[in-house]
This record gives structure tokens, sequence and C-alpha cells, in this order.
């Protein structure tokens, strides 16, 4: 199972939110660059990262510190946040990033989601944001009438193979992941599953270690606040998953 650490941007700064809300932020890092080649350094080969202004503007912020991150490590870089357009995916993939995450997009327009995977194959992943089994978009500022499990099918249909699927309620909460809900996402819709919200020990790591060995395909967890917080090391949490 993969691990990924992450860093979130706000302003070019490496910042946490507490379930989202961009007025609950703490800033851990002003070098968003130096913070992946940490990561690097520790043992890690992927990274994930979040524009967070972009997901609630709908437009680009923080491509410099993108720039920076792909240019001080070679790890696999996977970005979301605000991306809508396929001129935005290409810009993303220009700068140096592996994967683009499409989010609010794969609710609002599933034909652009549709022609990003026959453009750009696997390189195109889904997050699916849930509040109560609900999918939040914008920044998870605004809930829909759509099940996570409904959109995950509807993604399956439109060629995506991976999405990243995150409660809401345990992103930033240190309270464990909803391993319940994110096997219910894998089962129901068939797609490769990457769990994020909540990570807050080894043994939630573990247990989702543990339900990949047992055929369930979650393929990958997001690290972020249990990292920056000292919860545990990012080479703990890589031994764990070997």
């Amino acid at each position: 199972m993969i691990i990924y650490p992450a860093i979130d941007l706000k302003d070019g700064k490496v910042v946490r939110l507490l379930q989202g809300r961009m007025e609950d932020a703490t800033v851990y890092s002003d070098d968003p660059a130096a913070v992946a080649a940490d990561f690097q350094a520790k043992g890690s080969a992927f990274l994930h990262v979040v524009d967070l202004n972009g997901a609630f503007a709908g437009k680009p912020v923080n491509d410099q510190a993108i720039k920076n991150i792909a240019k001080s490590a070679s790890l696999k870089i996977q970005v979301g946040g605000g991306i809508r357009t396929l001129e935005r995916i290409e810009e993303l993939l220009e700068l140096g990033v592996s994967r683009v995450i499409l989010g609010t997009v794969a609710v609002r327009d599933p034909k652009l989601v549709s022609e990003a995977v026959k453009r750009y194959g696997e390189r195109i992943i889904v997050g699916i944001d849930a509040a109560d089994g609900m999918v939040a978009v914008q920044g998870w500022a605004e809930k829909t009438d759509m099940k996570a499990e409904e959109l995950g099918r509807a993604m399956k249909e439109a060629g995506v193979s991976r999405v990243i699927f995150t409660d809401i309620s345990r992103d930033g909460m240190l309270g464990g992941p909803n391993i319940a809900s994110t096997v219910k996402m894998a089962q129901e819709t068939g797609l490769k599953l990457i769990a994020s919200g909540g990570i807050s020990s080894l043994a939630d790591l573990i247990r989702l270690k543990d339900e990949a060995a047992r055929g369930v395909d979650i393929e990958g967890a997001i690290v972020g606040k249990a990292l920056y917080s000292g919860s545990f090391r990012l080479e703990e949490a890589l031994q764990a998953v070997r």
C-alpha cells in the first residue's frame, strides 16, 4: 500500500485545515518545496498536493509553489484543487505533476472527466469528498444530494480507474478514518481507492492495509495532519504498510 504524505497549499504556505474550513488553518511551513524534499529524504516516492485557494476560488493560485515542489523533489506528485478545464489539466502536467485530481467538475461536468481520461489515461484521478454519505463540492463548502457511491459508479463509467475518497467529517480531526465507508465505496464501484481523512495512528494504516490484504481495492492512504502534529513519523508509516 502506498503512503501519500500531503501538502495543502494556502497563499504559498503549507497548512492544514479542520474539516475543510479555510478559517481554521494552521501554518506549518513557509517553504513547501523544502517539505516535499524532506518527505523524499525520509523514503516517500509519492506526494499529494492540494491548492486550497484554487479549490475555493476555482482558479489556480499556488502554481509557483507547485512548480518549486516539482523541481525540488523527484516525487510522483498528484495535485488537486480548482481544476475545471482541460487547459488547466495540461498546465499542471507541464509543471511536472504526475497525476491531476478532479473534484467539483466530476459532479458539474462529467463529460469533461471522460474527455480528460481519453487524453491522459490514468494520469487523471477523481476526488470524491463525502459528508454523511453525500458528495460535497467547491472545496467542501457545498453539499449535494448525490450519494458518494453514485458518483463513484458514474466515474467508473466515464473511464476513471482510481479515486481519492475522503470523509470530510474525519479530515484534520485525528479521529481515525471512516473505514466502513471506504470499504463500501471500493466494493460498490469497482474503483481503486486512495483513502483520505482522519488517519491518526499507525493502527489506522494497518487496518487499511488489512482490508487491502483481504481483497478490498484500497491501494493507498493520504496522511497529513498526523505527520505534522507528530502522531507518527513518515518512516514509521512507510514501514507499517510495507
